[in-house]
């Protein structure tokens, strides 16, 4: 009875939760299959594709899948086929024991969509299982003083197939003392009764063997037996009586194990033996047995297991009291198990993806997870949520599921990535929670374009510079990552004076460093305007710019340029008149200059270099006047020449020179006067100079033209000798040796000339003196050459090809040997051709 009750009660259970799930199924749009258990695996259970409105190529494309709830997988998708299948052995007694229709509920996940349908498989019992007793075999005591209509309790068979496969009827073997009834239960279970038809004769027959068989329904029907054993007894004339019919318990399931649970009292007014009662289980389940225990003597009823409400919330068992004498009574004693908020919720990732492009749109889903708590009433109401600060929700979709997804754009240039905490709360007391963590990367976008630091930049570099090399660097930085960060530079297309701008700089497109083509220069341009250009690597991508201005700084390369007196085109020197009455401080001239380059380069400052007569003229440092330092004299020359030399400041300084003449003349028509009596007397003069020099050159031409003749005629001559010796073999061996002279012996002269030019400054004149000629013993050698006498020329305006002797104003120049007159001929000409 108590049994029946129980299993009443659990069905009852099972039943509410398979309704529960049947309305969560049509919420959801259930899809239902059945199939039969202990199939094998890959059983075909029915088309998924078509009922997901879907062709069976797209299953594996769309990620479609089982949800698993860490529990075995009995059912798996072929990605092929599009069906569903069975993944292994499918037992029905395990999975809903005794209830008598067993629905098995899964979720399936379209991966690409994240959504959930609700699939609903029934298992089908088949008759797998025959009826079976507990017992192996049953004894029952009965007094020989019974009355006929006696009933006895007999053990229940147990057959966990369900509906006609299971228990169907009993039956009992012949014979003339007993018969067989069946009592209902509460759950509409029946118990087999043995009851007595007649008297019993304790003399005659001391025990009664029997066989009790059960029998179900099932085609072909299976049947289970047990042996009875009933043994009579002297007189025992009262029955053991319970203190309740019925015991009702209700324990935590945290109990822990040894604890009483209740006592059972059964009392029997006999005396001796047979009214000593003991307690036993009757018909208790394999599983109750394990939990509970029984003392025979004190009716203790403890806890030797772990209760475990999730997996057994009641328990009902019979008892039954026995005294000596073999009667006996029975009892129900209910448990009920009380939840403990004994277990924390558990979170399960569904799906999930571990990477989100930023800029995705609110509400897109980042994973699909489920939550469960195997307790019961508050205890297994569960709330998840996660950190308000992040930028993701939970939104609760399907029964216990939850999608957490996007609350606003996420930037990934603020917050690389997240670590989502998920936290799952019941409310039970205290309550308890759990939490699981997911990562994830915010994957980039290519959403920022390079930036230069500055707005604007200015590079300096000096002209004159090497072509190659290094201007400038400039960097840009793009915030995003990988080839979107990837930053390449480039320069705009431009003109400068209608030369294409990439002629001149050029930029390395990896690094930005600009480089140089060409060699600037200031004089030319003074600045460069250019634009450099950042594009990065992305996909469109994303560009910026930022103007240089690259300026040429000047460099001390030009000297300076004497724009008076300017230099005539005839080679002549330009003439300044310096009154003779002129005071100290008097403005002769002022010589005028300008240098191309700038700044300190082009700051020019004058001195006088070289004056014919010192300390008569004076040059302004800054202003480049020319000015008189004291009154002219009338032993001071006529002619004056100043050297004046201009020089910038730069680094290093360059310079310029200018030579003036100033002629000392109160006015022109005597300057005029003056050069012309000067000029006459200087030509005449010229001309006999030149005789003389035309005659020393031709005679100097003629005297080497005849040694040279001569020395071939004498090489010619031994030639012509030595063979005629070697042809008269030796006629000749008898004469004296001095007779002969050889080639060696022929003693050479050679007539040398020494050129002297004198010039004495203050007479005007100038003296050409050719020495008389000397002869000398030997041919002159090369070295000889170099040692001759020197050749001087002077003259007034000539260049100057020696050293000046201040003491005797005499000025030495060039030796001359007597074989090298090509020089010297050479030398003549140019001071004839000055004269001229």
């Amino acid at each position: 009875m108590a049994n029946r009750l129980q299993r009443l009660d659990r069905s009852g259970l099972v039943l509410l939760c398979i309704f529960l799930g049947t309305l969560r199924g049509f919420r959801a749009g259930q899809i239902r299959y059945s199939v039969p258990e202990e199939t094998e695996k890959g059983y075909f259970v029915g088309n998924i594709s078509k009922d997901l409105g879907l062709e069976p190529r797209e299953l594996a494309k769309r990620g479609v899948r089982i949800v698993s709830r860490g529990k075995t997988q009995l059912f798996a998708v072929n990605l092929r086929s599009g069906s569903l299948i069975t993944a292994g052995r499918i037992d029905r007694e395990e999975l809903c024991e005794t209830v008598s229709s067993c629905f098995l509920n899964m979720e399936l996940l379209v991966e690409d969509t994240l959504k959930i349908y609700g699939v609903e498989v029934e298992i089908i019992d088949i008759n797998d299982n025959a009826p079976s007793f507990q017992e192996d075999e049953v004894e029952i005591k009965v007094s020989e003083h019974a009355i006929p209509g006696a009933r006895f309790a007999l053990p229940n068979a147990r057959d966990p197939d369900v509906g006609v496969n299971s228990l169907q009827s009993y039956q009992l073997s012949p014979n003339s003392y007993f018969s067989l009834q069946l009592r209902g239960r509460m759950d509409g279970a029946k118990n087999p009764e043995l009851v007595l038809e007649g008297s019993l004769d304790r003399e005659k027959e001391a025990a009664h063997l029997l066989l009790l068989t059960a029998l179900d329904g099932g085609d072909p029907i299976r049947k289970g037996s047990v042996p009875i054993r009933v043994v009579v007894l002297d007189v025992n004339d009262h029955i053991p009586v319970f203190t309740q019919s019925v015991y009702r318990v209700s324990v935590p399931e945290n109990i822990s194990s040894g604890t009483r649970v209740l006592v059972v009292n059964a009392t029997d007014p006999d005396e001796g033996i047979n009214g000593e009662v003991m307690y036993s289980f009757r018909n208790m389940e394999s599983k109750a047995s394990e939990i509970f225990q029984l003392d025979s003597q004190t009716g203790e009823v403890l806890v030797r297991g772990s209760l475990d409400f999730e997996k057994y919330g009641f328990y009902e068992m019979e008892i039954q009291g026995q005294d000596g004498g073999g009667l006996f009574t029975t009892a129900m004693m209910l448990i009920t198990v009380v939840d403990v908020n004994d277990n924390a919720p558990e979170i399960t990732i569904t799906s999930s993806i571990n990477s989100i492009l930023e800029n995705s749109p609110p509400g897109t889903v980042i994973a699909l997870l489920n939550v469960q708590d195997q307790d019961s009433g508050e205890n297994g109401q569960v709330s998840c949520f996660i950190p308000n600060h992040l930028p993701f929700k939970l939104e609760k979709t399907y029964g216990n599921y939850y999608k957490l997804i996007t609350s606003r754009v996420l930037d990934r240039e603020l917050v690389q990535s997240y670590n989502i905490t998920l936290t799952a709360t019941d409310q039970g007391s205290p309550p308890l929670s759990s939490e699981t963590h997911i990562w994830l990367n915010v994957a980039d976008d290519n959403d920022n374009p390079p930036v230069f630091p500055h707005s604007s930049y200015f590079a300096y570099i000096p002209e004159n510079n090497p072509r190659g090399a290094s201007i400038f660097s400039v960097t840009a930085l793009d915030p995003d990552s990988k080839q979107n960060a990837l930053v390449t530079y480039s320069l705009t297309d431009d003109t400068v004076q209608g030369v294409p701008l990439s002629s001149y700089v050029s930029i390395n497109s990896n690094t930005g460093v600009l480089y140089a083509l060409q060699s600037f220069d200031y004089e030319q341009f003074r600045d460069l305007q250019l634009r450099v250009i950042a594009r990065d690597s992305g996909d469109p991508p994303l560009s910026s710019n930022v103007s240089l201005s690259l300026f040429v700084l000047d460099q001390n390369d030009n000297a300076p340029e004497i724009l008076y007196p300017a230099l005539p085109t005839d080679g002549s020197t330009g003439v300044e008149l310096a009154p003779r009455s002129a005071e100290p401080g008097y403005l002769v001239t002022k010589v005028v200059a300008v240098d191309k380059d700038s700044g300190q380069n082009a700051w020019l400052s004058y001195r006088l270099l070289k004056a014919s007569e010192p300390g008569l003229f004076a040059v302004g440092e800054h202003t480049g006047e020319v000015r008189t330092v004291r009154a002219l004299l009338d032993r001071d020359a006529l002619k004056q020449s100043l050297v004046v030399a201009v020089q910038d400041h730069g680094q290093p300084p360059l310079s310029a020179t200018v030579t003036l003449t100033v002629a000392v003349a109160d006015s022109i028509p005597e300057v005029l006067a003056d050069l012309v009596s000067l000029e006459s007397l200087a030509n005449s003069e010229t001309s006999d100079l030149t005789l003389y020099l035309v005659v020393a050159v031709a005679a100097v031409s003629c005297i080497f033209l005849v040694f040279v003749v001569v020395l071939l005629a004498l090489r010619l001559w031994r030639w012509h000798k030595s063979r005629l010796l070697q042809a008269s073999e030796g006629g000749l061996a008898g004469m004296p040796t001095s007779h002969f002279v050889g080639v060696d012996g022929v003693q050479a002269f050679l007539q040398t000339y020494s050129h002297e030019v004198s010039l004495i400054a203050d007479s005007q004149k100038s003296h050409l003196i050719f020495p008389q000629p000397n002869y000398g013993d030997t041919l002159i050698s090369q070295e000889s050459c170099e040692k001759s006498e020197p050749l001087l020329i002077a003259e007034d305006s000539a260049i100057i090809l020696g050293k000046c002797d201040p003491t005797s104003n005499q000025v030495r120049f060039i030796s001359l040997p007597p074989n090298c007159w090509c020089l010297g001929t050479s030398l003549l000409r140019r001071y004839l051709l000055s004269l001229l």
